[in-house]
């Protein structure tokens, strides 16, 4: 079975049984006893995702053209700001 619809099934019968709680319960326990469900349902039957690291995207050389292009656009100079556009 796939493990999307296995774990569709799990939650819901875990649900399933919260179908029998008072009026008086308390929503906040409640609520966590459902999140909690579905956190270790999932869990148990997707498993954990690994998350990549990825480079970041900006660099010194980046930082420097930001720099000279901020320190153009005080002095007003537009020709400069296009011509380090161009490069």
């Amino acid at each position: 079975m796939e493990a999307g619809k296995q774990c569709q099934i799990e939650i819901t019968n875990r649900l399933v049984a919260l179908r029998n709680l008072r009026d008086d319960d308390d929503i906040n326990r409640v609520w966590e006893n459902i999140k909690e469900n579905t956190k270790t349902t999932a869990k148990g039957s997707l498993g954990l995702h690994d998350l990549k690291q990825h480079e970041p995207w900006s660099d010194d050389e980046c930082s420097g053209c930001l720099d000279q292009r901020k320190q153009a656009k005080c002095s007003g100079y537009r020709i400069q700001i296009k011509a380090m556009l161009i490069i």
